[in-house]
């Protein structure tokens, strides 16, 4: 990759400010109008936080915490920190209290920031547990509160600090895993390991400093921290933060992103939105929007062989204008890439978004690797792939660890992304690491002809059924949950004859069709119905005539209650937390098998 452009975050900091001093940088919006600060204001709400964090004692190697969603003041903390040497803890504002405590008190928090009261009330009412915790500061009270956040901008523009020139192999940040099967576990990543993927994105995505993204992807999570806020930021580019995720179609509208940064579930959204209103408006338009998507899948497939036809391209251009244009207006008609992480996307789902003319790019990681181990990238794509590995890094397939003929391996990558270990964990850590510094991911995939990776599963969640073959839940619970009746589906069937579901219908869907056929009472008897039974079956049928014969559901119950954060059945990165749908359904999944 040659000469690293940035040695560390704070070098990347300041050389944005510097570069891009009367740009804009962050938008919020404020009371209905959107708000923007420059990097130069960026820039000096960092020095003087800084200054206000080493006035309360924090210095190289300390832990300062954050309890907060994305906004100006987390990326003001955060490169604070980084320039005293000191190591950033963030955390989810929707987060259990007892996960809070945990990382504070493991990755000994030494100043936390709070945004709401409520937080500030709950951290407060067990810092007497916490041994090395010594100042809280909340968003909330006035400048003129010492322990609020503006209050130690101030006392920071008094008593200035200058940033130190910080090692690239020093911790700057502490990145808790979601923990979907126990205690979360602290990564330590490094100066280094964040600024290799902001020098590799700038060989792989021509991103410019006119370019801007909306803001919804927690930056509490490496794909969206990394990607969005230290990419965007070594730019120059734009970041809005979006109201909320149920806000961001008219955020879109009136920010006008270029850039969306996005994880499947939103992809999913989108492909099922548009599937239903098509259906729901029938008759022409219907028509034409088929017509539409057949002519793209024609014109992709010449493409593919190099060809192209006068008749497919009159039609797209067509189609284009009085169709496809219309639904990119609905993103703010100027996205240039979507780029999709965090899990799994259907190549169904990228297929439809790519037909429209969004151009999305998957790309594969993990916390452990800072995250982006591989991506597709303009120039080199392939729908059904997370891409090629991304630069200075290597991808290693080991087959030794799959116990079937698919080909498929555990997926071992290399490269200055590779985080320094576990905090207080050496023996994980030791799991984890092979003895020539590779990072073992888990997951389960191969690379293919081209050398593009494709990502098969958890290694984890595989699981052996009674004839011995072997099932990866995962894929097949995303592929079912493309059906516009069905929002969630946990797959198991371990040891077992056959496999089995638990299945969480798409509530408004289901009372619309139950109430169209006559249908009534309330939604808990209309899941008992024998009527939506049949509904799901057929639907099931439906996604999944491409499974594998022994890979097909035989029996599901469903089920009301969505698997959220709230109720400890999904990660704050929205996995789902198996151990813990088992544990609330054990009844109802023992009689699947009956």
């Amino acid at each position: 990759m040659g000469k690293m452009k940035f040695n560390n975050l704070v070098d990347m900091q300041q050389n944005a400010v510097k570069e891009h001093a009367e740009r804009n940088f962050f938008g919020t919006k404020i009371d209905g109008v959107w708000q923007w600060i420059t990097y130069k204001e960026f820039g000096e709400m960092v020095d003087g936080f800084r200054g206000g964090l080493a006035k309360a004692g924090i210095k190289k190697d300390d832990s300062v915490a954050i309890i907060a969603g994305n906004r100006v003041e987390w990326a003001v903390a955060a490169y604070a920190t980084y320039g005293l040497g000191a190591r950033f803890v963030p955390m989810y504002e929707h987060q259990l209290a007892e996960d809070w405590k945990y990382i504070i008190k493991d990755s000994g928090t030494k100043l936390i920031i709070t945004t709401t009261a409520e937080i500030y009330n709950k951290v407060k009412s067990f810092a007497d547990e916490m041994e090395k915790l010594e100042t809280i500061i909340g968003m909330h009270p006035d400048a003129n509160d010492p322990n609020s956040f503006e209050g130690r901008i101030k006392a920071g523009k008094e008593s200035p600090v200058p940033a130190i020139d910080v090692d690239p192999d020093s911790i700057c940040g502490f990145i808790y895993t979601s923990g979907t099967t126990g205690k979360p576990k602290g990564v330590l990543l490094s100066h280094g390991n964040f600024v290799h993927q902001v020098n590799a994105a700038h060989i792989a995505f021509p991103l410019e400093p006119e370019d801007c993204s909306l803001s919804f992807l927690p930056w509490a999570h490496s794909f969206g921290q990394t990607v969005e806020l230290h990419v965007m930021m070594s730019m120059g580019a734009h970041v809005a933060f979006a109201e909320s995720v149920q806000k961001l179609i008219d955020n879109f509208s009136e920010v006008r992103p270029t850039i969306l940064v996005s994880v499947p579930r939103i992809f999913n959204k989108i492909y099922d939105g548009l599937k239903k209103k098509m259906q729901e408006a029938g008759g022409l338009k219907l028509k034409l929007f088929n017509a539409a998507m057949a002519n793209e899948v024609i014109r992709k497939d010449l493409q593919a062989k190099g060809k192209s036809s006068w008749w497919v391209e009159f039609k797209h251009g067509i189609f284009d204008k009085i169709i496809f244009s219309k639904v990119r207006e609905r993103f703010g008609g100027r996205l240039k890439y979507a780029i999709s992480g965090g899990a799994a996307l259907s190549p169904d789902v990228a297929r439809f978004i790519d037909n429209i003319g969004i151009m999305v790019y998957e790309g594969y990681g993990l916390t452990e690797t800072s995250p982006v181990a591989a991506a597709n990238v303009p120039g080199s794509r392939k729908i059904g792939t997370v891409g090629k590995p991304f630069p200075e890094v290597k991808v290693v397939i080991d087959t030794s660890v799959v116990d079937d003929d698919s080909g498929d391996g555990e997926i071992i990558v290399y490269g200055p992304n590779v985080m320094k270990g576990y905090h207080n964990l050496p023996e994980e850590t030791k799991k984890v690491m092979t003895e020539d510094g590779g990072f073992r991911t888990g997951d389960r995939g191969h690379i293919d002809s081209d050398g593009f990776v494709k990502i098969t599963g958890r290694i984890k969640e595989q699981y052996k059924l009674e004839n011995g073959k072997y099932v990866v839940p995962a894929p097949l619970e995303e592929q079912l949950q493309l059906s516009p009746y069905i929002v969630q589906v946990y797959i198991d069937g371990a040891n077992k004859l056959y496999n089995a579901a638990l299945i969480v219908p798409d509530k408004a869907s289901i009372e619309k069709w139950a109430k169209e056929k006559g249908i009534s009472g309330s939604y808990e008897e209309i899941l008992k119905s024998k009527a939506t039974e049949n509904l799901i079956t057929d639907e099931l049928a439906k996604f999944s005539k491409d499974f594998k014969g022994y890979e097909r559901i035989k029996r599901f119950a469903l089920i009301p209650e969505e698997f959220t954060t709230e109720n400890g059945m999904l990660t704050p990165s929205l996995k789902l937390k198996r151990r813990k749908v088992i544990e609330r359904y054990k009844d109802i999944i023992a009689t699947l098998w009956d």
